[in-house]
């Protein structure tokens, strides 16, 4: 015979009782006690006549266990609490028990309806912005506790990740990649923790949420609000800050908000003009990280920069070809050199750069992924005793599978960690090299090897 669904039961058990056996969990006997007079139903924690079903928790002590165990025997359904939790939680309205929580400041209802995990994304949030923090107590358990359950409902962990639920900085995570502007909002509210980057700069937690991409116009508002300096640095380099926000930003004239303007390439024509009179590192910013159209070349060229400012254009991956055409036939060596690195060039400007025969250039070629192959086996031939070159053609993935082999046939060891960290070097070479425990940075950073030992492991 089918074992009778929990819906199923209730659905048919009017003027019954359900056993309760174990502790509560995320709702109290009075929320269950209202759920069930909906169906009719009574719940007791007797084993007694009129029980139709038992709902347990997952630990249960010796007397609840033999009582579990007579009530199977006689033929009595048994139901994980679990299951009834969620039941529950999918029969909530949402406006009420909003309406119900925040006239009553109910924090404590609060903190347990966080805690469960079925009851939606919608609803979790709106909570999430009722719950009061415990500011004055750095290390409040509370705290800690609904911090892991907006992690463990937003960030996708493994099995056997359950400690990235400790760390602040998968909270730091979470700022950066949520997509719903609602959280982004109520994560504004958090204690504004500190983190320490890889580059061993600091940013809070407020200032990482000013870096999200999908900030609406209100959470953006809340952000300028706090004014806080470090957050609106941050907002003036992101590309969704709007324009007229830009524009406030640059009325302050602060040398670090000029800095981040001058990285968003948001700006218009006019922020562009005012922000390429600003200081050297300012400018610097403009010609590395803003779109160069003719007419924006024009403005550079009539602010009359020194050479040695005006050849970090030619790090730009967002110039117009026209404009590229023009820099090609540029005396100044230093520009010509920044764009023989620069991959976003095509084939043929790159070469021209190369007959340009300036042999600073060279390395720059022989690195560039974007350098014709034909090009960089010609670099080979011709420089075959320019070290600088040759360990520029090893760490280019464009380079023939030839020549890498015969770089790595001169057993340099300058030359070998290119070879070790190039994706198209054949994996036999790779696995040879992973002997040397000197090359364990770039073998770990090599695509290729990295596969092939995660195919061997079955991951």
């Amino acid at each position: 015979m089918t074992k009778q669904t929990l819906p199923e039961l209730l659905a048919s058990s009017q003027g019954k009782k359900i056993l309760f056996l174990g502790r509560e969990g995320i709702f109290t006997a009075k929320e269950t006690a209202r759920f069930l007079k909906k169906y009719g139903i009574t719940m007791t924690a007797d084993y007694e006549e009129g029980v139709v079903g038992v709902v347990e928790h997952h630990a249960l002590n010796p007397v609840e266990e033999d009582i579990s165990c007579l009530a199977y025997d006689d033929g009595i359904p048994l139901f994980k609490l679990l299951d009834f939790e969620k039941l529950l939680s999918e029969s909530i309205n949402d406006d009420e028990l909003l309406m119900g929580v925040k006239l009553a400041n109910d924090q404590e209802r609060i903190f347990r309806l966080l805690g469960n995990a079925h009851i939606s994304d919608t609803l979790f949030v709106k909570l999430l912005g009722m719950y009061a923090w415990h500011e004055e107590d750095e290390d409040n358990r509370e705290d800690r506790d609904v911090i892991m359950y907006t992690l463990r409902r937003y960030i996708k962990i493994k099995p056997n990740e359950e400690d990235l639920l400790y760390s602040s900085l998968t909270l730091k995570r979470l700022a950066r990649e949520a997509t719903d502007p609602r959280l982004l909002e109520v994560l504004i509210k958090f204690p504004n923790m500190t983190f320490l980057q890889k580059d061993k700069q600091k940013i809070t937690l407020r200032e990482s949420i000013a870096t999200n991409p999908y900030l609406d116009r209100d959470v953006i508002e809340h952000l300028i609000r706090l004014r806080d300096v470090g957050v609106d640095r941050y907002l003036a380099g992101n590309t969704v800050t709007p324009l007229d926000v830009l524009q406030k930003y640059a009325q302050r004239d602060e040398e670090e908000i000029n800095q981040s303007l001058a990285s968003n390439p948001q700006i218009d024509e006019t922020l562009f003009g005012v922000l390429l009179y600003k200081s050297d590192p300012v400018v610097q910013l403009l010609l590395w990280y803003q779109p160069i159209t003719m007419e924006r070349y024009a403005q550079i060229e009539k602010r009359a920069l020194d050479e040695t400012l005006f050849a970090y254009l030619g790090d730009n991956e967002t110039i117009e070809q026209e404009v590229v055409e023009l820099l090609l036939d540029s005396k100044n060596t230093a520009l010509l050199v920044n764009m023989a690195g620069n991959d976003t060039l095509d084939a043929q400007s790159l070469e021209h750069i190369y007959r340009r025969n300036i042999k600073e250039s060279y390395q720059c070629l022989a690195i560039n992924k974007a350098t014709p192959v034909a090009l960089l086996r010609e670099l080979y031939e011709k420089h075959s005793d320019e070290k600088e070159i040759l360990v520029g053609l090893a760490y280019n993935t464009a380079t023939p599978v030839e020549i890498l082999r015969a770089l790595y046939e001169r057993d340099d060891f300058e030359i070998t960690k290119g070879i070790a960290s190039n994706a198209s070097v054949p994996l036999e070479i790779l696995n040879i090299l992973k002997i040397d425990t000197r090359l364990r940075n770039e073998l770990t950073a090599n695509k290729t090897f990295v596969a092939s030992i995660t195919q061997k492991l079955g991951l």
